[in-house]
């Protein structure tokens, strides 16, 4: 027989261990996110005075008992459901006064908030990691911004650079990148604390109140929007997979030229294991740690616009965002991290690189520029008569073009020979005269490698200074928090025991000047009442 409408129902087993179980897994990441936002929560409602005073002071005292980290006792029970369930069982233990929590919303509200702060904490890791990875980079250019390197197209040779032009290809990726993160930093940035559960709540919370003491720039205008916005997850898996794709291809070329056959750069050995069976084999396993992690960016990014593609109402698919959208910030802060490491351990080979960047007719562009230029031919048919002579050249086994043979085409092919002497030849085709050429903007003559270098540098201080700023105005925010919840707690009549006097119940005095309380308390008081860790009581590790 069914029971009767609010009876308690026990879940099925297998509900436990799927659908509970996924949820309740994310209670380290998401803890003091929540933490956070239900101690707003409680503070507003005292201030609105929604929630009786005492009843709200124990609460507050309860939540910063186990505030930023769960104690040792929290233990994560699948069968009360997702981490508010538990949180919320806990505090029960602690208060009879836990019964307010939800007051005035629903459990998305706290799991949304929470995981908005979560993301937006990350993304600043992310940023930080970011502008690590640049500044590795840009030394690493600085210090080659002369070095002769050959640059490829379908890894084919293609034409002589240098190899700080060549690493400048993913300085510029990796600012837009920062770009990105500071857009998806904005919308993440925004407050749905206070949007009661779809249309709003008729109790007097203060929404702008809520997201001010919470640190966010904003108020989410629209309650339903607010409870579950599909496009933010998808936009942040979308930044870490533009992000990873980036390292990746560098990760990808820089594996390919650290192979005997092309002996370009070597990779620090701390970046390197060994293999078990071949002793000779030095396998850069940073760099296929790095490939395989952009691979499941893209993976995450898939799932997320999956999970996100259903009717507005159903919203119980943000679970599946919760855990794997944080923990994917983290991931790959930690590889740019490493990838940034990576750099400074490189050594480039610049005898062979120097080599490679004057072999295999590598400046046949140029020398076809210059028979267009100097011998008043069509670029196109100067294209092909250099085409030609390389093939000839190749077929005589001759490792270079020759003044007799570019000669020898041109007579067949516009019936006059060119007229270049062998010295303006080799001049065409010599790799340093060739890069000196490149003195436009973007190009790759030193000069020019310098000043994007310095552009570059410019954009990331900028970026240095917005992240600081941000993380700035979150500690701030978080300490106001903490002080004004600390000077609203009040302990519960079952665990006053050694407790400070309450603020609004101080005990009798007893003459003694000296054991009254005080009237008022001065910033060091509050901080001194910030949450600690009880003696004895162990935290478990957020993730």
């Amino acid at each position: 027989m069914p029971g009767k409408p609010g009876d308690p129902v026990e879940p099925a087993d297998e509900l436990v261990r799927t659908a509970y179980a996924r949820e309740a897994g994310d209670t380290a990441i998401l803890y003091k996110g929540m933490s956070l936002a239900d101690v707003a929560h409680v503070v507003g409602l005292i201030e609105s005075e929604i929630v009786p005073r005492q009843a709200g002071g124990e609460l507050l005292w309860a939540l910063l008992e186990i505030h930023p980290s769960p104690p040792l006792d929290f233990a994560v029970d699948p069968r009360r459901g997702d981490s508010y369930s538990n949180r919320e069982a806990y505090l029960r233990m602690l208060t009879p006064a836990a019964g307010w929590l939800s007051a005035g919303r629903a459990r998305r509200e706290s799991t949304t908030t929470g995981y908005r702060i979560t993301v937006r904490e990350r993304l600043l890791v992310l940023a930080a990691a970011l502008e690590d990875c640049v500044a590795a980079a840009l030394e690493l250019a600085e210090t080659h911004r002369a070095t002769l390197f050959p640059d490829y197209t379908y890894l084919q040779p293609a034409q002589p650079t240098v190899f700080g032009h060549y690493l400048l290809t993913f300085t510029h990726p990796m600012l837009r990148d920062l770009d990105r993160l500071r857009g998806a930093y904005q919308r993440t940035n925004v407050s749905p604390a206070g949007a009661g559960s779809v249309n709003g709540s008729r109790l007097p919370l203060h929404r702008d109140s809520l997201a001010e003491m919470l640190g966010f720039d904003d108020t989410i205008p629209h309650t339903r929007d607010a409870m579950w916005q599909a496009d933010g997850p998808i936009e942040i898996a979308a930044l870490i997979t533009a992000a990873l794709v980036n390292i990746d291809r560098l990760a990808e070329d820089l594996q390919i030229f650290s192979t005997a056959e092309f002996g370009l750069v070597e990779i620090a050995d701390r970046h390197a294991r060994s293999s078990v069976i071949m002793p000779q084999k030095k396998n850069p396993y940073a760099l296929a740690y790095l490939r395989g992690l952009a691979g499941e960016s893209i993976g995450h990014l898939a799932a997320m616009a999956t999970v996100g593609r259903t009717p507005s109402g159903q919203i119980d698919n943000r679970m599946f965002a919760y855990g794997t959208v944080p923990r994917s910030l983290s991931d790959t802060a930690d590889a740019v991290r490493l990838m940034a490491d990576v750099l400074r351990g490189l050594v480039v080979n610049e005898g062979t690189a120097a080599r490679r960047a004057a072999q295999d007719f590598i400046g046949a562009t140029d020398l076809a520029e210059v028979i267009m230029t100097e011998c008043q031919i069509d670029y196109k048919t100067a294209h092909g008569l250099v085409a030609r002579a390389v093939r000839s050249a190749m077929a005589a086994g001759e490792a270079t073009l020759t003044s007799e043979g570019l000669e020898a085409q041109a007579e067949a092919s516009i019936g006059r020979k060119l007229g270049l002497s062998a010295d303006r030849i080799a001049e065409a085709l010599d790799p340093e005269r060739i890069v000196g050429t490149r003195t436009g903007k973007g190009g790759a003559a030193e000069a020019s490698v310098e000043q994007m270098i310095s552009t570059c540098r410019e954009e990331l201080e900028g970026h240095r200074l917005w992240r600081m700023a941000a993380s700035r105005k979150l500690q701030e925010a978080e300490t106001r928090l903490l002080l004004k919840a600390t000077s609203l707690k009040m302990t519960p009549t079952t665990a006053r025991e050694g407790a400070r006097p309450d603020r609004e119940n101080p005990a009798p005095s007893s003459g003694d000047e000296s054991s009254r309380p005080k009237s008022t308390e001065s910033l060091e008081d509050l901080f001194e009442d910030l949450p600690k860790m009880p003696p004895g009581r162990r935290r478990f590790p957020i993730e």
